[in-house]
């Protein structure tokens, strides 16, 4: 069979050769076409070469295309993915250095508080105009992947506005799966789970290893004596105990969706671990992309290296996406994780809200498994983050300020720390440096401009509780540059 599979995004080299390798390990997709578009024409042509390289050695019918031409790339695809990043690692170091200013320490910033309310604006109408592309020129019905981040809002708005049939990939459940088979003592193979709530707030909520179910004391023992994760996983360990079940996302990442963990300076390194950014670094992700910004240039020969041998060698990865397209296209089953609108799949989270959770796939197309039931907590904290999602994607729609300002102060890490005055001075401060990015704002630029000239709100000159290596912030902007 032979179909065409469009890759936004594409100069993301690493993730691009993950899943178009992971697609040709499918013996029926060998003679697929694989568009490749990207803005950065020298990462896509780094990609192509890869990409084209493996198709040469392995001797494949496969078609390689690339082109800074989005629309080209997406016509006639029958699915398409994005993995890009709208604003690069300038805009980056303002969703993390603008809040540290009035005190919010955020180690990613990529999926709610002050930093990924502020990605999602600036997402959200690229992230429609590639909904319109598929519509007009893609194949009728075409599947759009999104693994961006903020992954809720990013899809929330695909599936609200964008008028596609989009899902939300993400391998938060595949990793803290592997993490629980570990402190178990069993293979990846011999857990099972039902992993339910929204995008990097999802939770184990049924666990069975060799088929018996774990219970909760079982868990925080296997935990607690684990040698590595005891150190590093704090904040999930201590979450485990008050909600009685785990969550998918890293110390870092939990760290910051919570208003517990990161408001007092003082507490912060009771919580973290420094071994490794993920485990609540202040600014970490930021860091380790920018230090990295040009990895792909220094790992282009070892990618090269790797496509020169047979794909007989390559393990495929536990990626959705070549799955799902498996599913649809051959009809052998498949059942994962994913972001879908709830529409009742989960009993006690707004029916609005975009989901995470179990689904079967397969030539009907997607099927999400109904009428699961969240522990109260779990809904409880999840809920408040729907709630930021749904106002955010409406500021985002809209270009009103005034909602911006209501999704931050309503965050529950920043309402936890700020005062509405310093919530309102923030997000005027946000919006001006990253203008460039959030043309749905233009007409409250100057406005914001006026206010932060006069404003009375008191800053500081801060980096954060835990920082493995200090950058001032005129630092990470030399050093993130141009790099978009």
């Amino acid at each position: 069979m032979s179909f065409k599979v469009t890759v936004i995004g594409a100069g993301s080299v690493g993730f691009t050769k993950t899943l178009i390798s992971d697609l040709l390990k499918v013996p029926e997709f060998v003679d697929c076409e694989f568009a490749l578009t990207d803005i950065n024409p020298h990462n896509l042509d780094m990609v192509r070469q890869i990409i084209e390289t493996i198709v040469s050695v392995n001797k494949l019918p496969a078609k390689v295309t690339a082109t800074t031409d989005r629309r080209a790339a997406i016509t006639g695809a029958r699915y398409i993915m994005s993995c890009v990043r709208v604003g690069g690692l300038e805009a980056f170091a303002t969703d993390i250095s603008i809040p540290l200013k009035y005190g919010v320490d955020q180690c990613v910033g990529d999926t709610i508080c002050a930093g990924g309310i502020l990605y999602g604006q600036r997402n959200i109408p690229v992230i429609l105009d590639f909904c319109k592309d598929i519509r007009e020129v893609a194949e009728p019905g075409a599947l759009f992947l999104n693994y961006a981040n903020p992954m809720a809002m990013n899809t929330w708005a695909a599936e609200m506005y964008g008028g596609v049939n989009v899902v939300g990939l993400c391998h938060g459940v595949q990793h803290g799966a592997h993490q629980i088979a570990q402190v178990l003592g069993v293979d990846d193979s011999e857990l099972d789970y039902v992993c339910s709530g929204i995008n990097h707030q999802t939770w184990y909520i049924d666990i069975r290893a060799k088929g018996r179910k774990i219970e909760k004391d079982e868990l925080i023992a296997a935990f607690e004596r684990h040698p590595v994760y005891s150190r590093q996983e704090k904040v999930r360990i201590d979450v485990l105990k008050r909600f009685g079940v785990y969550s998918t996302e890293s110390n870092g990442h939990l760290s910051e969706y919570l208003p517990w963990y990161r408001k007092r300076p003082e507490e912060i390194g009771r919580w973290i671990d420094m071994s490794d950014w993920i485990h609540g670094e202040t600014g970490g992700y930021l860091r380790y992309s920018t230090e990295r910004r040009n990895w792909f240039e220094t790992d282009f020969p070892m990618f090269k290296e790797q496509a020169n041998k047979p794909l007989s060698e390559y393990k495929r990865t536990s990626e959705h996406a070549s799955y799902i397209i498996e599913a649809m296209e051959t009809g052998r089953p498949y059942r994962g994780h994913f972001n879908r609108r709830n529409n009742g799949i989960i009993t006690n989270l707004p029916d609005d809200a975009i989901i995470e959770s179990p689904g079967y796939v397969d030539r009907f197309g997607i099927n999400m498994i109904e009428g699961i039931t969240l522990p109260t907590a779990c809904a409880a904290t999840c809920s408040v983050s729907v709630s930021v999602q749904r106002l955010s994607v409406e500021a985002a729609m809209t270009g009103d300020i005034d909602t911006l300002k209501l999704a931050v102060l309503h965050d529950p890490l920043v309402g936890a720390i700020c005062t509405p005055d310093e919530v309102w001075a923030m997000v005027d401060e946000m919006v001006v440096a990253q203008a460039q990015w959030l043309p749905q704002y233009a007409e409250a630029v100057p406005a914001a401009k006026e206010r932060m000239a006069s404003s009375t709100v008191k800053t500081r000159d801060w980096e954060g509780a835990a920082r493995k290596r200090v950058r001032s912030v005129e630092e990470l902007r030399e050093m993130s540059g141009a790099h978009h």
